[in-house]
């Protein structure tokens, strides 16, 4: 059976899926690298049905990647101002990657960001987050190492990577 793969805008009604996405993919991402307790408290952070109807309400642009009508992935983006773009998520069910689906979503972000005036498009990515390989490959360079302080002694120790548009 051919595997048909469909990028749309996100809505409200998509949250409990990204939810879903989140809570199937952070732990295979994040297990080697992040105590179970650090995953769940930024996943409630992050994840909450209000964080994310929230950001949704300030402008953020998401997509959901479905392949053959289910939710698989998502993304997500906004406009930081001065055409300067962030790619804040983008997450693929583990099962699913290698598929085309997160390569995808990356594309249709860098469509969104050049339509509305994006010179620069930026991101975070743990330093010891295999994806950082992903965005590598499709022209992402880092620019600087950031330690951010999230909380109940929790830390983000990332790369921050940006791309030309």
């Amino acid at each position: 059976m051919e595997m048909q793969l469909i990028i749309r805008e996100a809505t409200a009604a998509d949250i409990p899926a990204i939810r879903q996405i989140a809570q199937a993919t952070w732990p295979a991402t994040y297990g080697p690298i992040l105590s179970q307790e650090q995953i769940d408290y930024m996943l409630q952070w992050m994840y909450s049905e209000n964080t994310l109807r929230e950001q949704m309400k300030q402008g953020h642009q998401f997509y959901m990647a479905e392949l053959n009508g289910k939710a698989h992935g998502f993304a997500g983006v906004s406009d930081e101002g001065k055409t300067v773009f962030k790619l804040h998520k983008l997450y693929v069910i583990p099962d699913t990657q290698k598929t085309g689906a997160g390569k995808a979503l990356l594309q249709q972000v860098i469509r969104y960001a050049k339509t509305n005036g994006g010179t620069q498009l930026l991101l975070q990515v743990n330093r010891h987050n295999n994806a950082k390989g992903f965005y590598e490959k499709h022209g992402f360079t880092i620019l600087k190492e950031a330690d951010t302080d999230i909380g109940n002694g929790y830390f983000m120790n990332d790369y921050i990577m940006q791309l030309p548009l």
